[in-house]
């Protein structure tokens, strides 16, 4: 019963440990973006502003049109996340609840897509946006999403939706429904968690996006937050007051979005694991 308690204890520890190592560092940009910068590097540090500066969020996101930046980030996101959560539950609907030749084989090949590294496509994506004329448009960030979004999130909801009894499909198909209205009215409904996962994970990987943009836009009036974000910091290294703020507005969204849907996330996770 003691070395229970004492392993329970430790574990504990452990976990108070790890946690700190993420929060410490969120903590310190929250509280340096709302302070004076010659109160940022004092010894020892200051954890609380006195006074608090709130005027740093007002001059980091008006000395560059951040607006404009928040604007593209918002419909690049938007555009994402529909393609992804339409495209990659049609596909995971397809590979876990109808029955055609070759599949899972199918299945296999596309998971071993998963194995390439992203940097080795790069180029032959490159020349191939521009061979079209889509370079310096949003066109190559968000057409992807409509063919799938991600093998990875193709997988994610295959495993959830076969944790679904095929019970409801075989009385659906008694009363005569077809695989589209399975898809959206039992298979949807139920796999809620899922999807809002998967929601979750493109508008991470879409908000806080910098190779793509980076790659493909050249004109300022379409630079996203992440390569605004850059920009301020190439012109303003010295005013870290400044440069935490600006991080600090950006960042929030993630975090926001993420405590709201922190629920059905690690539900989503659990729950699609649970059959293979």
């Amino acid at each position: 019963m003691r070395q229970s308690k004492l392993s329970l204890g430790s574990g504990y520890a452990a976990l108070i440990f790890i946690s700190l190592l993420f929060i410490v560092p969120f903590v310190w940009l929250i509280r340096s973006s709302l302070m004076d910068l010659s109160q940022i590097f004092t010894m020892p540090p200051e954890w609380i502003p006195r006074p608090f500066h709130w005027e740093n969020f007002h001059k980091a996101l008006t000395v560059l049109p951040f607006d404009t930046f928040f604007t593209n980030t918002l419909i690049i996101v938007a555009s994402v996340l529909v393609g992804t959560v339409l495209t990659s539950s049609i596909a995971a609907f397809g590979f876990s609840r109808i029955v055609w030749k070759g599949r899972d084989t199918v299945f296999a090949i596309l998971m071993t897509s998963m194995m390439l590294p992203a940097a080795v496509t790069i180029i032959p994506s490159f020349l191939g946006w521009k061979m079209f004329g889509f370079y310096d448009t949003y066109y190559p960030l968000i057409v992807p999403a409509y063919f799938g979004g991600g093998i990875f999130n193709i997988f994610l909801l295959r495993q959830f939706y076969l944790t679904i009894p095929r019970d409801f499909d075989e009385a659906a198909f008694v009363d005569g429904a077809t695989y589209l209205q399975i898809y959206m009215r039992i298979i949807l409904p139920l796999s809620r968690s899922a999807v809002i996962v998967v929601a979750l994970f493109s508008f991470l990987a879409s908000w806080n996006d910098f190779m793509g943009p980076l790659i493909y836009l050249k004109s300022d009036q379409l630079f996203t937050l992440a390569l605004g974000l850059q920009m301020f910091q190439g012109s303003y290294t010295a005013q870290w007051d400044l440069l935490m703020a600006a991080s600090a507005a950006v960042v929030l969204p993630c975090v926001i979005v993420f405590l709201i849907g922190q629920r059905y996330f690690l539900e989503g996770i659990t729950l699609s694991g649970l059959k293979g």
